[in-house]
């Protein structure tokens, strides 16, 4: 059955990435499998070790035939359909702004969903060697719909995509990073910060439950236990990653477009079913 590998990849090696697994069950509903907030921890998880959301999760170089075979055993020897990654990809070397950027900028800024622009340095490396060695493993970049393929690697935004996912008119403000910020909570009490931050996490994560079955009550901590917004960032990348899951599967639907040219493409996902239970389309 089909299943989808989710990355929040991180833009440098030093910093961590978050990675989710879902797959489709035989009435077409799609079923949480996985969830960390690392690669390590992903891999980690694969081998039978739980993820401790308390110890800091480590940066690292995201080695796609690794976490392409601890997809497989965490599905019990099933394989992986589509990768969707959060990160900028394309078929040439990435120098600037691109087609897809500008498309995405020019559909959604006026929703504050614009994408930062990437250079031949950030992602640089990390971009072209994750892509080049998905292509090299059976997963080539998709960039239209014409070129459906059984395996594909897609790159999605999460911005765009909570706009489908919570039907939203403006980008949702739960960044950590952020939180300080003008269109958050500039001048706010850490506290208060930490308190509006979980909500929307919970936002997001009472989304993804509508679309994807059996994502655990316990996937974000009690506020209680976050004594500082740094510890927030790593569920913030592990609920990226499954949004990049849920972008996956809308785009095996047939329900996401391509936002790009021949060389790179952004799919966002069309607006949101109710819940999504629709059948394979390829």
């Amino acid at each position: 059955m089909p299943a989808v590998l989710g990355i929040d990849a991180a833009w440098t090696y030093k910093n961590p990435s978050g990675v989710a697994l879902i797959r489709q069950d035989e009435s077409g509903s799609w079923e949480y499998v996985a969830v960390a907030p690392s690669y390590d921890a992903f891999i980690k998880k694969a081998a039978g070790k739980p993820v401790d959301w308390c110890k800091t999760p480590k940066g690292g170089v995201p080695e796609a035939e690794c976490l392409l075979a601890a997809a497989t055993n965490l599905l019990g020897n099933g394989q992986v359909t589509v990768v969707s990654v959060d990160m900028p990809l394309s078929r040439k070397s990435i120098t600037g702004l691109r087609k897809a950027d500008a498309y995405i900028n020019a559909e959604f800024r006026a929703k504050w969903c614009g994408v930062y622009t990437p250079t031949d340095t950030n992602p640089g490396i990390v971009s072209d060697l994750l892509r080049k060695s998905l292509d090299r493993l059976g997963y080539p970049l998709a960039v239209n719909k014409s070129e459906a393929t059984d395996r594909a690697t897609i790159e999605v935004y999460p911005h765009t995509a909570l706009l489908r996912l919570l039907n939203l008119e403006c980008r949702l403000p739960y960044k950590v990073a952020k939180s300080n910020s003008k269109g958050y909570w500039r001048g706010k009490p850490v506290r208060e910060r930490v308190e509006n931050l979980l909500t929307k996490f919970n936002e997001i994560r009472e989304g993804l439950v509508r679309e994807i079955d059996g994502i655990p009550k316990d996937l974000l901590p009690p506020s209680k236990k976050v004594n500082h917004l740094t510890y927030l960032k790593r569920y913030e990348d592990a609920l990226d990653a499954l949004v990049c899951a849920w972008v996956g599967a809308r785009y095996l639907a047939g329900c996401a477009t391509p936002y790009g040219d021949y060389t790179a493409a952004i799919w966002v996902p069309q607006c949101r079913a109710n819940p999504l239970h629709e059948n394979n389309q390829g």
